[in-house]
């Protein structure tokens, strides 16, 4: 890093390493640490790093940020590098290392069009729940001519209890809402009588945290969650309470490398069999819970507890959901997760995907 400068003060790079890292980034996750840390050293770094702190001015932040638009980083990714100057350069000025923080005056550009969020029905769901359930099996070919000989054959997917959890996994996402770092962290001593209890997650390596909010939430246990539940234990050999109910091999939590594997392996191929284009990511199944409980009439209030969001998020995210259910008779959830469960033809399967 660069050294204390005779005039305007230590060096943005200088600053970040000895002080706002230890006194303020050590307070942060380790996947926010991470992603300040990328974002860091491809956006912000080779422009402003060895500048100055009395230097960088609001002129600079803003040619530093055109020079961001111009080279065609998306304003998304902008905002996360303002989001990390804003905070180094705050705590600069709460230090009184400058008078104030230069970034906060410089307009941020327009973020990019994003569509609606589309929740999938739970007919869909069900659909690829059934896919991992029963997935199609693996052929080995016949040897090509010069191979060692090899007649072709048949091998299963996966193991009954794999594909069981599989299953589980799209039914705790799409009917408790769960974040897939909580999915991770989630035990059996979590699934209450009637409500899961969401306190903890995982970060990206395994390790354990507090969930996103920081809060811990109790999500109504609906009826056909509670059978995978059961169902699952019962292939698993009835695991202990503080056993993991998704664990790696030698018991504990997933890191996020297994969840790529399994969202690449499993959850992929799932979507595409029952006719899914684009592969949404597993995430959006919590766009099917939310769907789902201001289909049924919940109050945005308890719809924002229930999925661990503020009530802004859910506002901004899912007006458009609210204005549409208005207009339509009340569901019940459970009653449409069974009714999904009925035996479906293939071709409505797919028909309703598109």
């Amino acid at each position: 890093m660069q050294q204390l400068t005779a005039r305007g003060g230590p060096t943005l790079d200088h600053w970040i390493e000895q002080r706002w890292a230890p006194e303020h980034a050590a307070t942060l996750e380790q996947s926010t640490r991470d992603r300040y840390a990328n974002v860091y050293k491809c956006h912000i770094a080779e422009t402003l790093g060895d500048i100055p702190l009395g230097e960088l001015t609001v002129a600079r932040m803003r040619e530093w940020q055109a020079a961001l638009v111009k080279a065609g980083v998306s304003a998304e990714t902008i905002h996360k590098a303002r989001t990390l100057l804003s905070s180094v350069l705050r705590h600069a000025a709460e230090s009184e290392a400058i008078p104030g923080n230069p970034i906060s005056l410089v307009r941020a550009p327009k973020a990019s069009h994003r569509d609606a969020v589309a929740p999938l029905a739970p007919a869909i769901v069900e659909a690829i729940r059934h896919a991992l359930l029963d997935p199609a099996p693996r052929e080995v070919a016949t040897s090509a001519p010069g191979q060692r000989r090899r007649r072709r054959y048949v091998l299963p997917d996966c193991d009954p209890q794999t594909c069981r959890r599989d299953a589980l996994i799209v039914s705790l996402i799409a009917y408790a809402g769960l974040r897939p770092g909580e999915l991770r962290a989630l035990r059996w001593q979590d699934v209450r009588e009637d409500t899961i209890l969401v306190q903890r997650a995982a970060n990206p390596d395994g390790s354990i945290k507090a969930t996103t909010t920081g809060q811990r939430r109790a999500v109504r246990l609906l009826a056909p969650l509670a059978q995978d539940l059961r169902e699952y234990r019962l292939t698993a050999g009835r695991p202990p309470d503080q056993a993991l109910i998704v664990a790696s091999a030698a018991g504990g939590p997933w890191t996020k490398t297994d969840w790529q594997n399994w969202r690449d392996r499993r959850w992929q191929p799932a979507c595409r069999a029952v006719g899914l284009d684009p592969v949404s990511r597993p995430y959006a199944l919590r766009h099917s819970f939310v769907s789902l409980l201001l289909a049924a009439g919940r109050q945005p209030v308890l719809v924002a507890k229930q999925a661990g969001h503020s009530l802004a998020v859910l506002l901004s995210t899912y007006a458009h959901l609210i204005d549409e259910y208005a207009e339509r008779d009340r569901v019940d959830p459970e009653r449409e997760i069974a009714k999904a469960r009925e035996p479906v033809c293939a071709s409505r399967v797919r028909q309703s995907a598109r």
